[in-house]
């Protein structure tokens, strides 16, 4: 089948991460043809960085879906399925001309992912358009109910120890005595406080902050020998993936590295992105529900402690019952998603 993605970037990284690891998972391991339409190709590209040309799958400017070449004028270029990512609307022409050549299209709405019960109950409801499409939500989730998680690739584990091109020179730095901890946060995260008090630990810290995170910090932030900071290059999605294998500790961002950390079977948290009306509480709640449900107190009050920035000397002990956690709770989500997760479940929804 034919397949169009569309994808407005809000959030940077994320909603482009999570568009390319879908039409990526569609096309090698689902054999589907696929084009993914971006409004921002500078930044999907440094998430590809080389990975093209692959078979069945190409790239697109957001307008070039009203190029001549590329539009629905026939049958034979129309789609079958359209995805429109967290929501965005398609292009007015692209969709008049996809009306016209194949008005057995199906549009798929993706939403965001989401551990909150209700989430099952709206999963793959219809939705009644004007222009007599089909038209469907379609809610990533946790449960069997849902459409399920984007696992794809699943790493080993261990991965392999060599590092990849974009880390090589900085992994010679890393100290092998030294606790590992990746960090991609949001601006607003109180981030120079938390690494004062890690410091503060009898313990060698290297410390990798994620592109533009130097920004974060107070260029007067002085921390003692034992923790060292490295400022990674804005580096290739496979690459962060690698990552977040290698390190003791994660702080991830957005909903792909989310994922990514709970695949990497370490301790994480998840700095959630912070919303007026406190949504992201609920869903932080709806997450560790599910994260601790066997975990000992200790461990549930020290997840919950560090998914407020709580000072690290409060909860750092608990960190190797939290791996042991972390394991476990891998090899639960890849036995749920057995059956391919969310590209698998798409596809079975449209056939």
């Amino acid at each position: 089948m034919r397949w169009d993605i569309f994808c407005q970037i809000v959030d940077n990284f994320g909603d482009a991460g999570v568009c390319w690891r879908l039409a990526r998972s569609l096309a090698i391991r689902h054999k589907q043809v696929v084009r993914l339409f971006c409004d921002d190709l500078t930044t999907l590209n440094l998430l590809v960085s080389g990975q093209l040309p692959m078979m069945g799958l190409t790239i697109h400017a957001w307008e070039a879906s009203s190029n001549p070449l590329l539009n629905n004028t026939s049958a034979q270029m129309a789609p079958d399925v359209v995805i429109e990512a967290f929501g965005c609307e398609l292009p007015q022409a692209y969709l008049t001309n996809l009306v016209i050549a194949n008005h057995q299209a199906v549009l798929i709405n993706l939403e965001y992912l989401s551990a909150e019960a209700w989430v099952g109950e709206y999963h793959a409801k219809a939705s009644p358009q004007a222009h007599g499409l089909a038209k469907y939500f379609f809610f990533p989730g946790f449960q069997a109910n849902t459409g399920g998680l984007l696992i794809d690739p699943v790493l080993p584990i261990p991965t392999i120890a060599a590092p990849p091109a974009s880390l090589a020179s900085l992994w010679q730095q890393m100290r092998p005595t030294a606790q590992r901890i990746s960090i991609f946060c949001y601006p607003t995260a109180p981030l120079q406080e938390w690494l004062k008090n890690l410091a503060t630990l009898d313990a060698e810290y290297d410390v990798l902050l994620t592109f533009d995170h130097a920004s974060y910090l107070n260029q007067a932030l002085i921390l003692p020998e034992s923790m060292r900071l490295h400022f990674l290059p804005f580096i290739p999605q496979d690459d962060y993936d690698w990552l977040l294998h290698q390190c003791d500790f994660n702080i991830v961002r957005g909903e792909d590295s989310f994922v990514r950390a709970q695949l990497a079977a370490k301790p994480f948290f998840w700095n959630i992105y912070p919303q007026d009306d406190l949504a992201h509480e609920v869903k932080l709640k709806a997450f560790l529900d599910l994260y601790l449900e066997n975990a000992s107190p200790a461990l549930i009050s020290a997840c919950w402690q560090a998914s407020k920035w709580a000072s690290p000397t409060v909860w750092w002990a608990l960190l190797p019952e939290w791996e042991t956690h972390a394991k476990l709770w891998r090899t639960k989500l890849l036995a749920e998603q057995a059956d391919g997760g969310l590209a698998a479940r798409l596809l079975r929804f449209i056939e």
